[in-house]
């Protein structure tokens, strides 16, 4: 049986350092409660077959963010160092050097559940890779049983060639891999009122 760890990154919920191309339509406080709001959802996802859980956040947590991980049962760690590509490639081989596969997600997108990660999984199984499609052209869950630089450096981070780009890499390394049912994450001033169709909750803090 394939062993394996969930990773989380995210950013600290601070006023005017998250969601920045939000704030011109929440303001600082209310792109930051969208965080932790998405924060909070992404930890309270179920443990599933996971073995270790890690939340690698970047910036300090704040008491309430610590004491949620804590009763969630992830490990909080701090970020490495590096731009995304090196974090998430030092963050991928850390989970291999102890568990058979790494998941790799982030706290953007309220559509990744359960059943979407119990996909993940399985898929894992059978494939050295699995891959979280974004509609923006990027991914929001990235699978490894294998590790090569390749998938992580001079990557067009947050452009909509990111998908692409990490698939050719897979095929030049003929590691066979899953594409996963597409999502959308929240990004952008448009995705609000899509976010805002899910329930009241998320209507309360986009409007």
């Amino acid at each position: 049986m394939t062993t394996l760890s969930l990773h989380l990154l995210a950013r600290a919920p601070v006023p005017g350092l998250v969601k920045t191309r939000l704030i011109p339509t929440l303001g600082e406080e209310g792109a930051s409660r969208l965080q932790r709001a998405l924060l909070e959802q992404t930890l309270a996802l179920p443990p599933l077959a996971f073995e270790q859980r890690f939340l690698w956040l970047d910036g300090d947590a704040d008491r309430p963010l610590q004491q949620l991980a804590e009763r969630q049962d992830w490990v909080l760690v701090e970020q490495p160092a590096g731009d995304l590509g090196e974090r998430m490639r030092r963050i991928a081989a850390l989970g291999l050097a102890e568990h058979d596969g790494v998941v790799l997600i982030g706290n953007d997108c309220p559509a990744l559940d359960g059943a979407y990660l119990q996909q993940a999984c399985a898929a894992l199984d059978e494939h050295r890779a699995v891959l979280g499609p974004a509609e923006d052209g990027g991914y929001v869950l990235l699978g490894l049983r294998s590790l090569d630089h390749s998938l992580f450096e001079n990557m067009p981070w947050g452009g909509d060639q990111v998908l692409a780009r990490t698939r050719e890499c897979l095929q030049r390394l003929a590691w066979p891999h899953l594409l996963l049912p597409t999502l959308w994450d929240v990004d952008r001033p448009q995705d609000l009122a899509r976010l805002a169709e899910l329930d009241q909750r998320w209507r309360n803090l986009v409007h």
